[in-house]
């Protein structure tokens, strides 16, 4: 469970138009922090200009800036420019390490133009005050790119991590170590080295038509070798590309060994200066610093601008790590709590998507319920504890009343509001699109299980399929505001009172959309009302991937303005495991209508495979911290 978080300060580095050398684009940065000063090299790319052969591009060099809050910077100036035959069409992306008092600059040179394989390879400058540059020296005699050199030596020997093979794939991550400085640019060692490449990679590729490129210098942590590296999933297949940025933990005396990884791009191109610029659609990682318990990732955007986000160092390394941390989700032991019962002909065939309300210390799971006749009821199950059930009810409490739900009344989602509970649902006739019914009872005549339900009313539009509905427990400036989805997003509209025989939804404003290339990347919609916490209103939402998985993601709402999404989860945090939850009726889905927080402990009921009723609890305080840390967070040092 791990939240990202963009700077609210991005794009940092923008190009100057009145600095020639960097009058186009700045972008992937590479950061050094040295007591107070943020030291920051960038690759800078001047307006596009005639080159020797006549054709007309744009120049890079590597730039250098610094910072004491890590958003004004000062000092901008070109650091290393093309000056050797080997680099004379460019100096791109730095990556920068210190070491026993010097910084070793490592970038990609390019030495041909147009440019080819060949002509692109990896060098060094090396600098003791960031000022002038010492020495340069073309370190790989074979086709390279984003060399990065880890932060100490290993095993008494300096080690890089870079790409090999990048201009003619397929590319490697490859690792290389020598016991002195100045083997790093010896050609006779790097042919030696390169004899047995197929010993000295790693591959964090989930299938063969990606690719992959080191990113930022590894970080050090307890756990290992942190690396945020770039995930460009179907490089090489004929789908659409999606730069994601990705993290890995190495084996800390031998990088050589993953030890842990994310499943999914922990980022991907979402905000204008990401989608737009000189490469559209890229995010690239070139940097990495752990600060405050974050992990600040420092990035290009389109290739164009530099930016950066952040996320909790121990979150992130939990989600890559689960046998070795405690699971913060914990499934109910005697999962599934509900299964079908044969004989009950209303309820014989599924049992699902359960909505819940905690009422004078009793837990009331009301869910959903399929017979052979396919048409669904709400049924109800009582349990004190949160955990076992007490009671179930051998006859349902809500059943299909008129014809725009004749064939059922589907994930019910239930919240208290001024002495009575208001039930959204979807309800569906089986022959136009389903649509939002919403009907209420007395609180009193609930607990004494007088059914005595006010006649539903649908408030959604007749055009589009509009599902997942519920209402903010609690009226806001603006009026109530009902959370729905129509769509693939949910989207949300405010009406002026809660009688439901004249209000209607008008509109569908956009709250919180599928992220491509992320778990949630199809479409999105809420699953449990929203409550509030000390940081804001919670939302627990479903997302569903290209694998068409239904994930469960928490995303954090301003407490005063709950229409103003904070952050939003970056991995799932529960998702189908079990054979209860991948096989079904609908196969891999936890699908929650209903939470209940209780003494600091939120209880999650969800429906599984859409077959049976689950359980899970989370600690309130792990669902905050994930926000917290980066909430409270500032991008400045001090």
């Amino acid at each position: 469970m791990f939240v990202l978080k963009r700077s609210k300060h991005n794009p940092i580095i923008q190009p100057v138009r009145q600095h020639r050398w960097e009058s186009f684009a700045t972008f992937n940065w590479s950061p050094l922090q040295d007591g107070d000063t943020l030291h920051c090299l960038y690759r800078a790319m001047s307006l596009p200009e005639a080159m020797k052969d006549g054709s007309v591009a744009g120049m890079s060099v590597v730039g250098y800036a610094k910072s004491r809050d890590g958003v004004e910077f000062e000092d901008r100036r070109i650091l290393v420019e093309p000056e050797e035959e080997w680099e004379k069409y460019g100096c791109e992306d730095p990556r920068i390490t210190k070491i026993d008092g010097k910084h070793y600059i490592f970038y990609t040179a390019l030495s041909e133009y147009p440019y080819k394989a060949e002509g692109i390879k990896v060098a060094v400058a090396i600098s003791n005050d960031l000022k002038n540059i010492d020495e340069r020296h073309l370190v790989t005699p074979f086709n390279a790119k984003a060399m990065a050199m880890f932060p100490e030596k290993i095993n008494g020997k300096f080690t890089v991590i870079f790409g090999v093979n990048t201009d003619t794939p397929p590319a490697k991550i490859a690792i290389a170590q020598f016991e002195r400085e100045e083997d790093l640019w010896n050609k006779e060692k790097w042919e030696d080295w390169y004899k047995d490449l197929d010993k000295n990679t790693i591959d964090p590729r989930r299938s063969p038509k990606d690719h992959v490129e080191v990113g930022a210098a590894p970080l050090k942590t307890e756990h290992g070798w942190l690396l945020i590296y770039s995930h460009i999933k179907n490089y090489f297949g004929e789908g659409p590309r999606v730069f994601g940025i990705e993290a890995l933990l190495l084996d800390i005396n031998d990088p050589r060994k993953i030890i842990g990884k994310t499943k999914n791009p922990i980022m991907v191109p979402e905000l204008s200066y990401e989608k737009y610029g000189h490469l559209p659609n890229i995010i690239f990682p070139s940097g990495a610093i752990i600060r405050k318990g974050n992990v600040e990732i420092y990035y290009g955007g389109a290739d164009t601008l530099s930016c950066r986000a952040k996320v909790n160092l121990n979150n992130l390394v939990e989600s890559m790590l689960p046998d070795l941390v405690a699971e913060k989700i914990k499934r109910f032991k005697d999962n599934p709590i509900l299964l079908p019962k044969p004989e009950n002909a209303w309820e014989s065939k599924y049992v699902f998507n359960p909505g819940a309300i905690d009422l004078e210390g009793v837990v009331y799971i009301l869910y959903r319920a399929m017979g052979e006749d396919n048409v669904t009821t709400i049924g109800l199950a009582t349990s004190k504890d949160g955990i076992h059930i007490d009671e179930r009810l051998n006859e349902p409490i809500y059943v299909p009343r008129e014809l725009f739900e004749s064939k059922g009344c589907e994930d019910a989602r239930i919240v208290e509001m001024e002495g009575r509970l208001y039930m959204s649902y979807t309800a569906y006739d089986g022959v136009n699109v389903p649509r939002i019914a919403v009907t209420s009872i007395l609180k009193e005549d609930f607990i004494n299980r007088q059914w005595k339900w006010e006649p539903p009313a649908l408030i959604s539009q007749a055009v589009l399929m509009d599902k997942n509905a519920c209402i903010l427990p609690k009226k806001t400036d603006d009026g109530y505001m009902i959370y729905h989805r129509m769509g693939q997003s949910i989207c949300y509209d405010f009406i002026d009172s809660l009688d439901f025989s004249k209000e209607k939804l008008n509109k569908c404003i956009p709250l919180l959309l599928p992220r491509y290339g992320m778990w949630d990347s199809k479409k999105v919609g809420i699953s449990a009302p929203p409550f509030i916490c000390d940081v804001g209103w919670m939302l627990l939402y479903h997302g569903v991937g290209e694998d068409n998985v239904y994930r469960i993601g928490a995303a954090l709402f301003d407490k005063d303005n709950p229409t103003n999404l904070v952050a939003t989860t970056s991995a799932p945090i529960l998702e189908p495991e079990f054979d209860y939850e991948k096989i079904g009726q609908v196969p891999n889905v936890v699908f929650p209508c209903g939470t209940v927080l209780r003494d600091g402990i939120v209880y999650i009921y969800y429906g599984g495979a859409d077959s049976v009723v689950g359980g899970a609890t989370v600690k309130i305080d792990d669902l905050i911290k994930m926000f917290d840390n980066l909430w409270n967070y500032t991008d400045t040092k001090k």
